[in-house]
């Protein structure tokens, strides 16, 4: 019997369980100690650019990878937002919505493509739009995205405790957070026809699947 592969111990893998120990270390101090829950977050959220080139480079990539770098991404943007709602109690309403719309529409559109399978022409495919065709194909711009959206709550959680270097009589964090805002809102724009796109096409899946129960009966 040929040996098995133990995917646990691929390379890529291993580097998203540093992710996961470095996040979790980051929630520990993040009511706190801003500099080593900082600290933290960032090379935990650095090594998901990481483990993606060297995923490619020894040929180990895996489901398992792919979902464990999904989960960590999600709930490690979930917890900063849940330590904004204790240190903003008055926006905790727009940080909740966040994060509803964060882990829910990344969940059915993932669910749903492993559902379709991409196996039928039905389907309605994002990247016929040319926004969503440059966002898919684009890593400069996917970078920035998801670096903007990052950056824009880390500089809200930063403020709690500091401004940062003074530049032109402005903090640099508070800056940061002024810049990315709107950065983080077209990302939550873009979660949003996610999760509308991956609703039409379950309903398509449904749709098909109850057709064929009922030419069977």
């Amino acid at each position: 019997m040929a040996e098995r592969e133990n995917i646990f111990l691929f390379v890529p893998n291993i580097i998203g369980f540093g992710r996961v120990i470095l996040a979790v270390i980051s929630f520990y101090f993040m009511p706190t100690h801003y500099v080593i829950a900082t600290t933290c977050y960032v090379v935990s959220a650095l090594l998901d650019a990481i483990d993606g080139h060297a995923a490619r480079y020894y040929d180990q990539c895996t489901k398992f990878g792919a979902i464990l770098d999904q989960l960590t991404d999600r709930i490690s943007t979930m917890c900063l937002m849940a330590t904004l709602c204790q240190f903003y109690p008055v926006y905790a309403f727009w940080f909740l919505l966040s994060m509803t719309i964060d882990i829910a529409c990344h969940w059915i559109y993932m669910h749903t493509t492993h559902l379709q399978g991409k196996t039928s022409h039905k389907f309605v495919d994002m990247s016929e739009n040319p926004i969503m065709r440059l966002y898919y194909t684009n890593r400069t711009v996917l970078f920035f995205m998801c670096a903007g959206n990052e950056a824009f709550y880390a500089c809200l959680y930063l403020l709690k405790f500091t401004e940062g270097p003074i530049l032109a009589g402005i903090g640099l964090y508070r800056l940061l957070a002024y810049l990315s805002a709107p950065v983080a809102l077209a990302k939550a724009a873009i979660s949003l026809l996610h999760g509308y796109v991956s609703c039409v096409n379950l309903a398509i899946i449904d749709v098909k699947e109850r057709q064929e129960r009922l030419k069977a009966n």
